[in-house]
């Protein structure tokens, strides 16, 4: 089995933390981020809000009914990504073998240095409290499973390692659904079949955990047993960027549906900037009064990444689209990702082809069409 020296880091209630630090007044208060009008979602909530049963992606109405005392602000995604990149840069002053899951949390493999992981932990806690006032929760052990387990373990602000003596006896009272590879629909069946927490699964077969998850069993039952041979994924591709956001009411308002678009384009485009991303595919989705999703896509001859492209081009993907009932979902992605700005050229591409003499690609073109049908000579 191969052992390898893993930290895993989660920041604590990033979101509302961050809100709390920015303004005092908010420390020890149920504070509530996400969308505040018609069917908005909660996002995260402050620990203080978790005691009422709050939590992320509840709809906003029942966070309200929950806790009416609760302190709902709106989502500021540019303040938490300028602190999610102080917060990324201590941990790159670490090592460079990092595998980051999303804007607050990240694998590091500290394998290859001479140093008790336990330590390295807890230096990335003091220094991210100290450069940028929160808390950050780590989990240290020999594989990525149990380390995201041990960060878990005792938020906020924890610091937990699981060895390997530990295992399995620390995980047998679990719930199942702290197993990586069970969801919350695989966590109900097993419920209703009388499995729920990690010490009933210890009981079944490897053939058993087969017969009810299919090929995932196996790696279910080596994982509950402390086997996870994941590598901490150093470059994890990106393979779009979107926005979408459910109505406050539904529309068929053509002007309104731009709107969301445009704001939609500017915070794609910013994203794609700032991981130097460019993009050839854009695609537009909407969700109907009757709950019917349609997408519509184009794809470009050429990489695009700033605002007015963007906007354009879904621009003319709503106006093509038939809009036959109102709209309670609008929602814009690009896709075809690439680092390079590349143009794919077309034979007949203008921008390439203007002022060019025929005579010097006719040849090219006679390989490809097979015939020579152009004058030797002319200009395009």
């Amino acid at each position: 089995m191969k052992h390898q020296k893993i930290i895993h880091v989660d920041m604590d209630a990033f979101f509302a933390s961050v809100e709390q630090h920015d303004n005092p007044k908010l420390k020890g208060k149920p504070v509530i981020i996400g969308g505040l009008f018609g069917r908005g979602v909660v996002s995260t909530c402050s620990y203080e809000a978790r005691k009422y049963g709050v939590h992320s992606a509840m709809p906003m109405y029942m966070a309200k009914n929950l806790c009416p005392q609760g302190i709902f602000m709106p989502v500021r995604f540019e303040r938490y990504r300028e602190v999610s990149k102080n917060i990324f840069s201590i941990l790159y002053e670490v090592t460079d073998i990092i595998e980051p899951l999303s804007i607050d949390e990240a694998y590091l493999d500290v394998s290859n240095i001479d140093k008790d992981p336990e330590d390295i932990a807890k230096e990335i806690k003091e220094k991210v409290k100290t450069t940028t006032g929160l808390t950050i929760s780590a989990g240290v052990s020999y594989n990525k499973f149990l380390a995201k387990i041990a960060s878990d373990w005792n938020k906020p602000d924890g610091l937990m390692v699981i060895t390997e003596d530990m295992i399995p006896d620390i995980l047998r009272p679990l719930p199942v659904s702290k197993v990586y590879g069970i969801g919350e629909k695989s966590a109900e069946k097993l419920k209703k079949i009388g499995i729920e927490k990690v010490d009933d699964l210890l009981k079944l077969s490897e053939e058993e955990l087969k017969n009810i998850f299919g090929k995932y069993g196996k790696e279910i039952f080596e994982r509950i047993r402390g086997i996870d041979e994941r590598p901490v994924q150093v470059y994890r591709e990106t393979k779009s960027i979107g926005k979408e956001t459910t109505l406050k009411k539904d529309t068929n308002d053509i002007n309104l549906l731009l709107n969301y678009i445009k704001e939609f384009s500017k915070t794609i485009s910013s994203e794609l900037k700032e991981e130097k991303l460019y993009c050839r595919t854009v695609t537009v989705k909407i969700k109907t009064a009757s709950f019917m999703t349609h997408t519509r896509s184009k794809t470009l001859n050429e990489y695009i990444d700033s605002f007015k492209d963007i906007y354009n081009v879904a621009f003319f993907i709503l106006k093509e689209m038939k809009l036959y009932e109102p709209i309670r979902l609008i929602g814009l992605s690009v896709s075809n990702l690439s680092l390079n700005k590349v143009k794919q050229l077309s034979l007949f591409d203008e921008d390439i082809m203007k002022n060019i003499k025929i005579d010097k690609i006719a040849s090219e073109i006679n390989k490809k069409l097979g015939g020579y049908f152009i004058k030797k000579g002319s200009e395009i």
